[in-house]
């Protein structure tokens, strides 16, 4: 069985437009140390918005 890769951490990207809408995802925190900013579709609005790594 493979080991979990500690590397690897579990994020909450919420939506910059502020409806409160929310995804989950992984990034490697040795490879990619700042912010993650991605546009997705934001299921409120219905249309793409830019979400910002929470905290």
């Amino acid at each position: 069985m493979a080991r979990k890769d500690a590397k690897r951490v579990v994020i909450t990207m919420r939506s910059t437009e502020g409806t409160g809408s929310t995804y989950t995802t992984t990034k490697n925190r040795q490879n990619q140390r700042e912010r993650l900013e991605l546009l997705k579709y934001d299921p409120k609005l219905r249309r793409r918005a830019i979400f910002r790594e929470t905290r």
